[in-house]
């Protein structure tokens, strides 16, 4: 029998822990969010050091994600793909900024390949990124896949801006702290 349905969900401490109502005007607010996200989620043993959150218009909050990848056995479960996921069905829209923008999409790590293609599908104007792919792979063990060499001007000549390294450092702790656990989750 095939399967003709598909449920993902975030972890239960995720609606506690997230403040819908905080302010995020500041893309250092966002980024920490984003970075929040990726330590709860490995501190409760609920997915991989991943988070990710949404925001449309300067501030507000739209939808989150975690990396839910093992605990709901799929590989599409990254965080940014659950925030895009949270984010359109909360507006309704399959494309984001498809009522105007912007729309922003805070990452506590560098897309992969498959959130990179995402990004541009889901309707994101502005990409806030902490560590590196370069980070992830040495600290965490991930392979990233392959992006084009210049990732970061093809999705600026689409008019989304990127901007990276923002608290690269704290985000790093995250992926190293999970990586020195030998956990996978």
């Amino acid at each position: 029998m095939l399967y003709v349905q598909l449920h993902l969900t975030l972890p239960a401490w995720v609606h506690d822990e997230v403040d819908a109502a905080a302010d995020y005007t500041s893309d250092d607010a966002k980024m920490a969010l984003a970075i929040r996200l990726s330590r709860l989620n490995v501190a409760h043993g609920t997915g991989g050091p991943f988070g990710a959150a949404v925001f449309s218009g300067t501030h507000r909050l739209i939808g989150v994600g975690v990396n839910r990848v093992v605990p709901q056995s799929t590989s599409i479960a990254h965080a940014e793909m659950m925030a895009f996921a949270t984010s359109q069905q909360r507006i309704q829209q399959f494309r984001l900024n498809a009522e105007g923008g912007p729309v922003t999409l805070a990452t506590s790590s560098q897309p992969c390949c498959m959130c990179y293609g995402a990004s541009v599908w889901a309707g994101i104007d502005r990409l806030l990124i902490g560590a590196r792919a370069d980070d992830v792979e040495s600290l965490a063990g991930f392979d990233e896949g392959p992006l084009p060499s210049d990732w970061a001007g093809e999705l600026e000549k689409r008019g989304i801006e990127v901007l990276r390294d923002l608290r690269r450092e704290e985000a790093c702790t995250v992926l190293a702290d999970y990586g020195r656990s030998g956990k996978v989750y």
